[in-house]
């Protein structure tokens, strides 16, 4: 079964790829006979998942997105207060290729426009041009998470008509901004634009950067991480040339666009992005770029300036049905099947405000656990409330694990309350059908998962129980069985007929189900009932009579035409009195009883703890 995400991302894709506006960039002849039909989309979380369509792995020139990590490089070998002599950090709001330099000091007005990159490429750390390209190619080197290659021959074709770069980095020298030779510190601009990349290497790139400078796979530290916000700013408000105000108010990521028709985005401690299409539009963006960007931000909610968090956070404690299982008592051979089964019922509880970035990490578990996994209970107590897209996400994923190719897995959901901030997103996104399946809290939503196991409630209730089968009988000769049987009475108790009435006093009455379903109520204080327990065929309710209690403690509902065998306690006793070993049988299973429901509750504390 595919991510959600990965759905979204063939689709988008497969929409813009008819977008042919634009035109490859055609000042380098070399960028001028690219395929310009190539496209590609990656998106890489925090712990380096990587989901990617079309040319994904494709390699083109990195061109000016390189900027962003030599200035990083820059940054960590000088320091800030070096570098801000060297170059500015104000937009210019000027084409890529513009002259802005500072009036008084000559200093580019920012790293991101070719005279502030190329201001950066000549402060970073080398006693020679030699060494210097070496260091920046070991810092592109490990943003990307592997080793560099230069393209040669963008290289020769970029330094031959490079000749507009050649006047800016000697009015850098004049105004002692550029050290040394320009035209040796020139040609590593222009070999650091060459380098290639793939798609999938834009995103781990960004990925690096949104993950606080460490690459998300090698878990190494690219950068100090005094230094990232300092680069996500500039990109922010510079890496788009003199579109970057429009950027940041329609997509909300720092970002950083290269006229090899790459960009990258970046949603600090969530996502990292890397969109590839050489068609540029007049300000030298990639024209799908922009648009795959634009959609993502809107559909999946990817803005600097929405909240953001931990995607793991969103997953709390995960458990089985296995250690808390339902308060429902049943016969002894559904009982043996759920014990051997309950496993593949799994609670996962989530947490807190849920974006797309925390729910796609929480389906990205599920798929992992689906395999061995029958029902999924989404425990959202403590979720405060989710997203448009996230919820969109999460129903897409409900609907696919359902579909029988993907193992027809439930996803049910307990505890939202009538909580609009998580039901109202939850309905809207559901789709057509019938909707999401919610449960007022764990057990009614466990109960009705083991339902689900055992098989349809109406074909378990149609079931005839035999008096062996009950626990409270268990292991008694046959002849005291037949007299049990013969000493009872039937009784069926209508659709919603109170059987027991909490706090009476105990007639002396026990009851067998033989078909049918009851509920087990208790009342609280505002005056309404807390189910505590469903009883199925086979099951008997009522025997604490055996050890004398005067009241009943809970009310006892018939949920379902409901068919008992009814036996009075002197009835018992008379049977007690002719041969002891019926009442040495009937409280030893109730005390095996007991003590089965003291280790589930005590499973159940230790499963929510």
């Amino acid at each position: 079964m595919k991510s959600p995400i990965q759905n979204y991302l063939e689709a988008l894709h497969r929409e813009l790829v008819h977008e042919r506006g634009g035109q490859l960039a055609s000042y380098i002849p070399e960028l001028a006979r690219v395929d310009p039909e190539q496209f590609g989309i990656c998106l890489v979380t925090m712990d380096g998942v990587c989901y990617s369509v079309g040319d994904a792995d494709t390699p083109f020139t990195i061109q000016s997105i390189s900027k962003a990590f030599v200035y990083a490089a820059a940054l960590a070998d000088r320091g800030q207060e070096y570098v801000a002599s060297k170059v500015g950090v104000e937009p210019s709001g000027d084409a890529f290729n513009s002259i802005s330099l500072h009036p008084h000091t000559g200093a580019p007005l920012n790293p991101m426009i070719n005279a502030g990159a190329i201001a950066s490429t000549s402060i970073v750390a080398g006693a020679t041009p030699q060494a210097q390209w070496q260091r920046i190619e070991a810092a592109m080197a490990s943003f990307i998470g592997h080793e560099v290659e230069v393209d040669e021959a963008v290289f020769r074709s970029e330094s031959e008509t490079g000749h507009r770069n050649r006047a800016i980095s000697w009015m850098l020298k004049n105004f002692d901004i550029v050290e040394g030779d320009p035209m040796a510190k020139l040609e590593n601009y222009f070999r650091q634009c060459s380098v290639l990349v793939t798609c999938r290497d834009l995103a781990y790139m960004a990925a690096t950067l949104a993950n606080n400078g460490t690459h998300p796979l090698s878990r190494a530290r690219t950068l100090p991480s005094e230094y990232v916000e300092r680069v996500l700013g500039v990109m922010a408000t510079c890496g788009m040339y003199d579109y970057a105000g429009s950027w940041l108010y329609e997509v909300g990521m720092p970002a950083k666009s290269g006229v090899g028709g790459g960009i990258i985005a970046v949603l600090p401690g969530r996502f990292g992005i890397g969109v590839f299409s050489p068609r540029l539009d007049e300000k030298g963006n990639s024209v799908r770029g922009i648009a795959a960007c634009k959609r993502l931000s809107r559909d999946i909610g990817l803005n600097i300036f929405s909240c953001t968090s931990d995607p793991s956070v969103a997953l709390g404690r995960m458990y089985t049905a296995a250690s808390a299982p339902s308060r429902r008592q049943q016969g002894s051979e559904a009982n043996a099947l759920l014990k051997d089964q309950a496993h593949r019922i799994k609670y996962l509880s989530l947490n807190g405000y849920l974006a797309v970035d925390g729910i796609e990490y929480v389906i990205r578990q599920m798929l992992t656990l689906a395999s061995d996994t029958h029902s999924f209970i989404l425990d959202m107590h403590q979720v405060i409330g989710i997203s448009e897209s996230a919820a969109r996400l999460l129903n897409q994923a409900r609907i696919a694990f359902r579909d029988p190719a993907n193992g027809g897995v439930a996803v049910t959901f307990s505890r939202i309350h009538n909580r609009p901030a998580i039901s109202a997103p939850l309905s809207k996104t559901a789709g057509t059908g019938l909707g999401f399946l919610s449960f007022e809290d764990n057990d009614l939503a466990v109960e009705w998962c083991e339902n689900r196991l055992l098989g349809e409630l109406a074909a378990a209730a149609a079931r005839t129980g035999q008096l062996k089968d009950a626990r409270l009988f268990k292991d008694l000769p046959e002849n005291l069985l037949q007299e049990l049987e013969a000493v009872g009475t039937h009784q069926l108790y209508r659709a919603g007929t109170p059987i027991l009435v909490s706090g009476e006093e105990s007639d002396g009455r026990i009851f067998f189900i033989q078909s049918g379903q009851v509920s087990i109520l208790v009342p609280l204080d505002d005056g309404a009932n807390q189910r505590i327990s469903t009883l199925g065929t086979g099951v008997v309710f009522g025997e604490m009579t055996l050890l004398g209690a005067g009241r009943r403690s809970a009310s006892v509902f018939a949920d379902m035409d409901t068919d008992c065998i009814v036996f009075a306690a002197s009835d018992l006793d008379r049977i007690s009195t002719r041969d002891p070993r019926f009442r040495i049988g009937l409280l030893e299973n109730l005390a095996s009883e007991l003590a089965d429901k003291l280790r589930i509750a005590t499973q159940w504390i230790a499963a929510l703890a």
